[in-house]
């Protein structure tokens, strides 16, 4: 088992850049199968998910040619192999349950693919889904095999545009319904849909594939259906939430820090609360500078809520910034119900947070009927204390890191598969801000995941 030692107390300085963002090159390379042309992607990351979503899509007849210290990759699907994604994949990530949209017009056969995964945020269902491409002419049933159960999904009489309205704004399910749309026979409208960066990262790409869509200023996305397609190269944004974590470590730590490649317009609500709680930012051409600026001020009220409000994955090292913010703020948590859970472990740190089962902000909200806690005070402004760390999901996995940094003493985080899915080269860029880390082995027996004390709830 690795873990990463961190000495913290010292300010975080100098310049990190942003690596090429996750849930957009991972969408990216499932988009390509589309087509049996060539792509060429630029500032490709090199993290786990990637490396799993490559995996994924070889298994299925993709070539790859990836060079990972460039940064560029170059995938070209020329016929399938086969369009059953192995259970090995289940539970690796969320990518899986996206084949069905990408292949239902590209392949006869039955699609297999495995439950979803990810990281363990609620249940998570794909209900949104499977009844987006259900409207489209899809044929999808769930069915068990061995241990866990598998999706399968046809369109043997193809697909036909329609209108499809979408109970919640999902990203999942938005991009699902965009890839099953572009082979659609006439128009496709998604209502309520996702306007994510990396939503709109998908539609530019599979325009230059040769899509034509359209994205209106109701939330409407409008897909003209295709089968001609184009080669393309495409430069993958950067990552808006790695950009938003050194910014946040970087203020509380004392730090300053310039993240290259942190979109100011990807960012906008981030830091409206980011100065409200009195950090410092400025923006330049090539990303933004975050500073301490003087004593965090608390009092803030905040509330998580799909783009353009303020991203969930913000949500985790927020509040540990909140922990340095003089007064007390109040989060409440809209898009995942089982997000608090790190909290404990920041609590024995010395943090001071307590979990409600109401809903304590104004927005509303899918979970007020339901008796989860789902929001939290946080008090300011207390000091932590290095601990041995268990990291449960990927941003929680960064909020701990950077608990650690500002904490007196030393911790040892260990699960850093977590991270490793998400933060290239977490340990180097932490050492060349100055902080004192260590990547190393450890002969500790690897311990369970420590229990949240957050109930489960079902997404609806």
């Amino acid at each position: 088992m690795e873990i990463l030692k961190i000495n913290g107390g010292n300010p975080l300085q100098g310049t990190v850049k942003a690596s090429g963002a996750k849930n957009a090159m991972t969408k990216l390379l499932v988009a390509s199968l589309l087509s049996d042309k060539p792509c060429r992607f630029y500032n490709v990351p090199n993290i786990m998910d990637v490396d799993v979503t490559v995996s994924l899509c070889q298994g299925i007849g993709m070539e790859v040619d990836w060079d990972r210290e460039a940064g560029v990759m170059e995938v070209v699907t020329k016929e399938l192999k086969t369009s059953y994604v192995p259970q090995r994949f289940s539970g690796a990530n969320r990518i899986p349950i996206l084949m069905i949209g990408a292949l239902l017009g590209r392949t006869d056969e039955d699609i297999i693919v495995p439950t979803v995964g990810g990281c363990d945020l609620g249940k998570r269902p794909v209900d949104f889904h499977i009844e987006a491409l259900r409207q489209l002419g899809a044929t999808i049933e769930y069915r068990d095999m061995k241990k866990e159960g598998a999706w399968f999904a046809h369109a043997h009489s193809g697909l036909k545009g329609c209108v499809i309205n979408l109970p919640f704004p999902s990203v999942g399910a938005t991009e699902n319904t965009i890839l099953a749309g572009v082979t659609a026979r006439g128009m496709t409208i998604i209502k309520n849909a996702a306007i994510e960066p990396e939503v709109l990262e998908l539609i530019l790409f599979l325009q230059k594939l040769g899509a034509s869509i359209t994205l209106d200023v109701d939330r409407s996305i409008r897909i003209q259906g295709t089968r001609r397609f184009y080669e393309v190269e495409h430069t993958v944004i950067h990552d808006r939430n790695e950009a938003a974590s050194w910014g946040m470590a970087a203020i509380a730590s004392k730090g300053r820090v310039f993240v290259e490649g942190a979109e100011h317009m990807h960012m906008i609500t981030f830091l409206n609360k980011l100065r409200e709680v009195g950090g410092g930012f400025q923006i330049r051409s090539n990303g933004i500078e975050f500073y301490y600026d003087g004593p965090l001020q608390g009092g803030l009220h905040l509330e998580t809520d799909v783009h353009p409000g303020f991203m969930t994955d913000w949500q985790q090292p927020f509040v540990v910034l909140l922990t340095q913010a003089m007064g007390t703020s109040v989060v409440h948590e809209t898009v995942y119900e089982n997000r608090f859970g790190y909290t404990e472990t920041l609590s024995k740190m010395g943090a001071e947070i307590t979990l409600f089962r109401q809903c304590l902000g104004g927005k509303t909200c899918r979970f007020a009927s339901q008796s989860y806690a789902h929001s939290a005070i946080v008090k300011g402004q207390t000091s932590l204390i290095g601990r041995e760390i268990v990291v449960p999901d990927l941003r929680a996995g960064f909020a701990y890191v950077m608990a650690a940094v500002i904490a007196q003493g030393t911790s040892d985080i260990s699960g850093l598969h977590f991270l490793d899915r998400g933060y290239e080269n977490l340990s180097g860029k932490l050492e060349q801000l100055g902080c004192d880390v260590t990547r190393q082995k450890s002969d500790t027996p690897k311990t369970k995941k420590e229990k949240s004390k957050v109930p489960e709830l079902t997404l609806s």
